[in-house]
């Protein structure tokens, strides 16, 4: 934060998130970019890296690069791959950074989409499309519990979406990936405990009997889903509400607290905020960002097997992981 005063940049806190004082993200870019050329450093844009090589000394840390490029070749003595990886292609991540770490000895984890949507089973999700709405989700795998978030839950006409998805899609992409049946139960209803659930749910039917079940519903959920989950219940839409049987509130009470989504598949990189998987951090020193493969190599940002949840995290381990391996690149090079 003092460095970005340093630059002109004031803060302000909210819930402990820190904004630039205008509100304008671009502020933070104009001002790094203005100390870029006030340092005088040489940037290349629309410069493709092809290669980079190292080239052993004599001595163990005696090591320098050669980085080929489309504009012509680089000689370097210490090289930070910072280049993102498969996620926003939009944004010109290809991935291809993966192939320069491996080049120079590095384990790539297979990159897959996190912060995703996830595609689920079922031609009633297009009736549900657009609805947004306060849910409790449970990711499992084979039956085991792997994550879960409380949000509000977009659903769309695929599948679901929004911030609680986001949080745990990461889990769904490496389960698909390892061939298991992925299943996310909706809890449509956060807010009742589920020791009380099913008498509130039979204290509404009876308070509500001379209303259909159809209408029983209204105020409680949004309308199109919950025509869609008394149609999963088995319960007629215009049965009176008051002649709902037991049987029958436990069926609906089941979709509305236990929701079963199967899911087929997350969408692609082109759709994913971040990914999870990239070069293997056991290879590189958490202290310096430095190649244990390599001396003089650093690794930042998304290339790494760093992916954390919405909220600024990924943004700020990419700019937390850049400013210790460029310190510690430059150390002995100035």
């Amino acid at each position: 934060m003092e460095f970005f005063r340093e630059l002109g940049i004031e803060t302000r806190s909210r819930g402990g998130y820190i904004y630039p004082g205008s509100d304008q993200a671009s502020a933070v870019l104009d001002v790094l970019r203005r100390e870029v050329e006030r340092l005088g450093v040489v940037v290349l844009t629309g410069c493709e890296v092809r290669e980079v090589s190292a080239v052993e000394g004599c001595r163990p840390r005696d090591t320098h690069f050669v980085v080929k490029t489309s504009q012509g070749d680089l000689a370097a003595d210490a090289v930070i791959l910072a280049a993102g990886s498969k996620a926003a292609p939009n944004t010109g991540s290809d991935g291809s950074g993966y192939e320069l770490a491996k080049g120079l000895g590095h384990k790539v984890i297979r990159p897959l989409p996190a912060l995703v949507q996830l595609r689920c089973q079922g031609r009633h999700y297009k009736q549900l499309a657009g609805i947004r709405t306060e849910a409790h989700l449970s990711l499992y795998a084979d039956g085991s519990l792997l994550a879960e978030d409380t949000g509000e839950l977009q659903l769309t006409d695929y599948g679901l979406s929004g911030i609680p998805t986001f949080q745990i899609s990461r889990f769904a992409a490496r389960a698909l990936d390892a061939g298991q049946k992925v299943t996310v139960r909706v809890d449509f209803l956060p807010s009742w405990p589920e020791h009380e659930a099913f008498e509130r749910l039979r204290e509404r039917a009876a308070r509500l009997g001379y209303k259909t079940a159809e209408e029983m519903m209204v105020g409680l959920l949004n309308r199109k889903l919950a025509a869609v989950l008394l149609q999963a219940a088995g319960i007629d839409p215009a049965q009176p509400a008051g002649g709902l049987r037991n049987k029958q509130l436990s069926r609906l009470l089941e979709q509305l607290k236990s929701y079963q989504a199967l899911v087929m598949s997350v969408n692609p990189f082109a759709n994913a905020q971040v990914c999870c998987g990239g070069v293997d951090t056991r290879q590189v020193d958490p202290a310096t960002m430095e190649s244990r493969c390599r001396p003089g190599l650093y690794l930042a940002g998304e290339i790494l097997d760093v992916d954390g949840i919405c909220g600024g995290y990924n943004l700020q381990f990419a700019w937390s992981s850049g400013a210790v391996a460029g310190r510690n690149a430059a150390r002995g090079h100035v």
